[in-house]
C-alpha cells in the first residue's frame, strides 16, 4: 500500500492506495502549518481509525506545491512511519514528455493529474480540471506530451476577494444555486460565483480543444475540491476527485 499526499495552500489531501484504489482518504487544514510531530501524530491516528497497519505501507509519495510543508512531512513520515518520502520534482521519472519553456515550474499536484490522466486514458486527448485554491487546467495530448495550461483563481479565492474589498457583502457558502436570479445578496454572490466558474471552465475548454488539439475532442477530466459543484454541468467527461493520488501511485511505480 501506498500513502500519498497533495500538499496544496488550502490543505493537505491525502490518502492511501492499494492496487490502484483508494482505501482511505483524510485532509488536514494547511491554515497554520502544523509541524512534523502533529502530522506524525495524525497520520498515526487516522490510519489506526480507518484500519491501515502503518507497516503495511510500502511507499510515501508526495506532490506539494508548499516549499515550507516539506520538511514537516518529511520528518513526520521518517520518524512516525519509518518511511522516506518520494517527492514529485524533477529528475523523478513520470513517463510524461513536458513541452512547456521551464519544465521546472510546472507544479507537481499537475504534473500527478497529467500521470493519472495518462494512465487512467492510454491514447486520448486529456484536459485535467482541477479545482481547488486555484483553478487549473493542464493539457496532454494523444502521444502523452504536456502541452501546457491556464491557472485561475478558485471559487473560494473569488469568494473572498468580494468578501474582504466590499464593505457590505459577506463570505458565503460554495455551492451550485437553484436559480441564477439571486433573491438574497447571499443567493446573488452565489449565482454570480458559480456563473463566472462555470463560463471559465466552457470558455477554457473550447479553447484548449482548438489551440492544443486542432479542434479534436479531448476526454475532460474534473477533480479538487469544487468540482464536484459542476460534474453534472455537462463540461466533464469524467470526475475523479483523487486523481492527484492515482498519479502519485504511478510515481512510486516508476520510480521504485
Amino acid at each position: 500500500m501506498y500513502l500519498c499526499f497533495d500538499v496544496g495552500n488550502t490543505d493537505i489531501y491525502g490518502g492511501v492506495c492499494r492496487d490502484g484504489e483508494s482505501v482511505l482518504e483524510f485532509r488536514v487544514g494547511q491554515h497554520r502549518h502544523p509541524s512534523g510531530d502533529e502530522l506524525g501524530v495524525f497520520l498515526l491516528q487516522i490510519l489506526k481509525a480507518r484500519g491501515v497497519d502503518p507497516q503495511d505501507l510500502t511507499a510515501v509519495a508526495v506532490a506539494s506545491v508548499v516549499p515550507d510543508s516539506n520538511r514537516p512531512i518529511e520528518r513526520a513520515c521518517r520518524e512516525y512511519l519509518g518511511r522516506e518520502p518520494l517527492f514529485l520534482r524533477a529528475g523523478v521519472r513520470t513517463g510524461l514528455k513536458i513541452r512547456t519553456k521551464n519544465p521546472a515550474e510546472v507544479g507537481a499536484d499537475r504534473i500527478a493529474n497529467a500521470m493519472a490522466a495518462m494512465h487512467r486514458f492510454p491514447g486520448r486527448d486529456r484536459i485535467v480540471v482541477d479545482m481547488g485554491t486555484a483553478t487549473t487546467f493542464c493539457a496532454i495530448d494523444r502521444e502523452d506530451a504536456y502541452l501546457g495550461g491556464i491557472i485561475a483563481a478558485g471559487l473560494g479565492l473569488s469568494m473572498e476577494a468580494l468578501a474582504r474589498n466590499t464593505a457590505k457583502l459577506p463570505y458565503v457558502d460554495l455551492n451550485q444555486p437553484e436559480r441564477l436570479l439571486g433573491k438574497t445578496t447571499t443567493e446573488s454572490m452565489q449565482s454570480g460565483l458559480y456563473l463566472a466558474h462555470l463560463g471559465l471552465l466552457r470558455e477554457a475548454v473550447r479553447g484548449l480543444c482548438e489551440e492544443a488539439f486542432a479542434g479534436r475532442e479531448p476526454v475532460v477530466i474534473g477533480t479538487g475540491g469544487h468540482a464536484r459543484l459542476f460534474q453534472n454541468a455537462g463540461v466533464f467527461t469524467e470526475y475523479v476527485p483523487g486523481l492527484v493520488l492515482y498519479g502519485l501511485c504511478q510515481a512510486v511505480e516508476l520510480n521504485a
